[in-house]
């Protein structure tokens, strides 16, 4: 493929190489981001992607879709095999395509919702005042603690028996603690409102057993497919079998088109790798990792909001380094070091340059990298911290990191699963 592609287009090929060449010579600690397999991407990169397949097996409107229904039904069955759910839709394009689906199947446009707060971890579209979430429903946002960086439960149901919403999310997009979906449930159900849980973060982490999975608890669980859970750019639902066809609705004809086969594919296979001892090993290591890295962070006087972590993720507040997010994040990509500067909790600067500073490690993790090199790459980060205004030290920092990721190069497989795998 990459012949065909270097002979037709040598400059879009010479880009993509630049590309890969970037992303194994930096050290990627956006928690968003990952490796996917050489299986995955040869799925997602095959000819599913010439295939039109709108509708549901069984139920298209296109023929031709003798393998295509195949393909969504081994899906389907993968999600809900390793969710252990009563029904998976694998059609979303992405994470906040399944958000929207998910409140589409349970309530109406001008109902109230309440999600995180996006400047507290929410995502934005569990009801952030930019995104069409609070414009299509009236929008409620619960805060963390203040002082203690985590969910407070009591005032949660405080403002659920105030506002009465007819839905409550679950889930963020930088909480650095394991949330109990159980309590959610409980809230929820004392208002007599829904309950989604969004675990695009930590679905890996769900399917491995290290955090408590939201399905027992909640009607309709969202996620994406890459993250922890190392599969190709996508989304997905889980629900509980009364809510089924109204989620199939919500996704087909509701929001979307046809589906992205190559895509839902790619899923599959990374379902498959997802269901087997290793991936478990390495959803483990992702928190070993983290904690580790958390550690080494506070010892060199870095603030973590809550004071540390649960999952893959750390929310760093700058404040008292007197550095904003975004001039640290700037820094660190000059040093080989890849981050994205984010909003703490309570953040008195904006969005476009706040207080904190997002990181995870979930790609580090696949490369192989253990607690050492963690430790190790704390390290790096003060060194840019303390010499944020000097080149020659960030630079040398580069060539650090450089030889670090010599020497955990981007593997090419994971997982060969087996025949029980792919059932």
């Amino acid at each position: 493929m990459t012949n065909a592609l270097e002979q037709y287009d040598p400059q879009i090929y010479e880009l993509i190489r630049q590309e890969q060449a970037r992303q194994s010579g930096a050290i990627r600690l956006i928690p968003s981001e990952n490796y996917v397999s050489r299986a995955v991407m040869l799925a997602s990169g095959g000819c599913l992607t010439n295939k039109y397949a709108e509708g549901y097996p069984g139920r298209r409107y296109y023929e031709g879709q003798q393998v295509t229904d195949l393909i969504e039904k081994m899906a389907r069955q993968r999600a809900k095999k390793l969710f252990k759910a009563d029904h998976a839709n694998v059609q979303p394009y992405s994470g906040s395509v399944a958000n929207l689906a998910a409140y589409a199947a349970l309530i109406q446009p001008g109902d109230t919702i309440m999600g995180m707060s996006h400047i507290d971890g929410g995502h934005l579209t569990h009801g952030g005042k930019v995104s069409l979430t609070s414009k299509f429903f009236k929008s409620v946002s619960y805060p963390v603690n203040p002082d203690t960086g985590r969910i407070d439960f009591d005032h949660l149901a405080e403002l659920a028996k105030k506002h009465r919403p007819k839905l409550i999310i679950s889930g963020a997009t930088a909480y650095p603690r394991e949330i109990d979906f159980e309590i959610f449930g409980q809230i929820a159900g004392d208002v007599g409102a829904y309950h989604i849980s969004d675990i695009a973060h930590i679905a890996g982490l769900v399917v491995a057993g290290i955090h408590k999975s939201p399905v027992p608890y909640a009607d309709i669980v969202s996620t994406t497919t890459h993250k922890t859970l190392r599969g190709p750019r996508g989304g997905m639902l889980l629900c509980k079998a009364e809510h089924a066809a109204a989620v199939n609705r919500a996704v087909f004809p509701g929001l979307q088109g046809g589906p992205h086969m190559h895509t839902m594919t790619a899923v599959a296979v990374a379902l498959a790798e997802a269901d087997t001892p290793e991936f478990i090993a390495y959803a483990r290591q992702i928190v070993k990792n983290a904690k580790a890295l958390a550690e080494m962070l506070l010892e060199y006087g870095f603030n973590l909001m809550s004071g540390g972590t649960d999952n893959h993720l750390i929310l760093i507040d700058l404040r008292n380094k007197n550095i904003p997010g975004k001039k640290l994040a700037k820094a660190l990509d000059r040093a080989r070091i890849v981050t994205n500067y984010n909003s703490i909790p309570n953040d008195p600067s904006p969005p476009a340059n706040p207080s904190g500073l997002r990181i995870g490690t979930p790609a580090i993790t696949t490369r192989g990298m253990k607690e050492d090199q963690a430790r190790e790459i704390a390290g790096l980060i003060n060194k840019v911290a303390e010499n944020i205004d000097n080149e020659s030290a960030i630079e040398e920092v580069g060539k650090e990191a450089l030889l670090l990721c010599s020497q955990f190069p981007v593997p090419d497989h994971f997982i060969i699963p087996n025949k029980s795998n792919s059932k």
